[in-house]
């Protein structure tokens, strides 16, 4: 008998093996269903999906055979990897040098061998698709391309397998570190609030305090550290609203009157009847009332923070469709120009616009409300005209 050498890359050979994670895995049906297809085509007893490690065969899937591992030293498949061409046959072990005295032969009778190298993109061979008999043989031509033709499709089980490993790997890295950025996003957020809430009130005492003695240019500097502080602010308020919005989306959907949902708007903004109304009768539906809120909030918050009109106005209406609930936010405001309105649900995209107070926007709210909507399973839409007003209409699906 002669003891297979080790392959001239057998570190790299190795590292791919181990990198598959197969190894003393449990038996899988997609690979038995292999083996056994294998054995019916080439009308043999026994056939095996074979992983070669360090110094053992281990039997990833095993027709005909009660084992689960061999060793490496006396393994036909020791010898299948070594050969370049595509199939390695001994038609009778007993008569070939390399096989003479060998245990297979008396422990299992293995007396015919045909083996497949299972090698990858780089055309490191993994392990074996084989077949073995307990008497001397010959395959057929077309039962040779169909043990080949099938270790192929071995190693496409082995590349998803592995695909799909690195795949919910990447996903749980990446779960854990929006977790962390969520995390730490709201906690830096909340500690810059505090002392951001003293600036601004500061600014504030000192401006109307009576008496004062700053002259012009001084409070030109106060006004400006005010302005940005109150862009600051929004900033943050925005990234806890990005950040808050995904939490949402977690939470059941429940029947909810329709004017209690807008009123529930109304009350958060402080509005008046003058300033907010509704064109739409009252009714039930069924929906995800944390995260359409918080849809509507962003948007009437928007509606009045871009509004220069003496009488600001917002308007909400609701429609629906046998797919879609359809909400709309209708403002009388400045309005956004043709050219930006593709633009305004982008990351940070404020169009250079500034609200009432001065203030420019985050490029926030905007882009989480798009966000929230498309999880959602429904659209957001823009018409504007400047200085009419502004329409956002939204779908979500029922």
């Amino acid at each position: 008998m002669i003891v297979p050498d080790f392959p001239k890359n057998e570190i790299e050979r190795l590292s791919e093996v181990k990198k598959y994670k197969i190894l003393d895995t449990l038996p899988e049906s997609d690979f038995d269903n292999i083996t056994s297809l294998v054995a019916t085509i080439c009308e043999v007893p026994i056939s095996l999906i074979t992983l070669l490690d360090t110094d053992r065969n281990f039997l990833k899937s095993h027709h005909g055979l009660n084992v689960q591992e061999s060793p490496r030293d006396i393994s036909f498949c020791g010898h299948a990897i070594l050969q370049s061409q595509d199939i390695f046959v001994v038609e009778d072990s007993r008569k070939d040098n390399r096989f003479k005295d060998n245990p297979l032969i008396d422990q299992f009778n293995a007396i015919f061998y045909a083996g497949v190298p299972l090698r990858n993109k780089d055309g490191l061979a993994l392990g074996t698709l084989c077949v073995y008999d307990h008497e001397p043989r010959q395959l057929t031509e077309i039962q040779k391309k169909a043990l080949i033709t099938l270790g192929k499709q071995v190693m496409n089980l082995f590349d998803l397998r592995l695909n799909n490993r690195l795949l919910d790997e990447s996903k749980k890295e990446l779960l854990e570190r929006n977790a962390d950025l969520s995390k730490f996003a709201s906690h830096v957020s909340h500690d810059l609030k505090s002392p951001l809430a003293n600036i601004i009130s500061l600014t504030a005492f000192l401006k109307e305090e009576e008496g004062n003695v700053f002259t012009e240019e001084s409070i030109d500097y106060i006004n400006y550290i005010e302005e940005s502080a109150d862009s600051l602010k929004n900033y943050i308020d925005g990234i806890l609203i990005h950040y808050k919005a995904n939490e949402l989306l977690n939470e059941d959907k429940q029947s909810i009157a329709l004017n209690a949902l807008f009123e529930e708007v109304k009350r958060i903004h402080l509005l008046d009847d003058l300033q907010f109304k509704t064109n739409t009768k009252n009714q039930n539906i069924f929906i995800n009332k944390a995260a359409v809120t918080q849809i509507l909030i962003n948007l009437v918050d928007n509606a009045l923070k871009y509004n220069n009109k003496p009488n600001p106005e917002v308007i909400l209406n609701y429609a629906e469709n046998k797919n879609f609930h359809i909400f709309s936010v209708t403002d009388n405001g400045i309005g956004i120009a043709q050219e930006q309105q593709n633009e305004v649900f982008k990351l940070f995209n404020n169009n250079n616009q500034t609200d009432v107070k001065g203030n420019k926007g985050t490029g926030i709210g905007l882009f989480t409300v798009k966000n929230l909507v498309k999880k959602l399973n429904g659209d957001i839409i823009l018409k504007s005209d400047i200085g009419k007003g502004s329409t956002f209409t939204f779908t979500i699906s029922k």
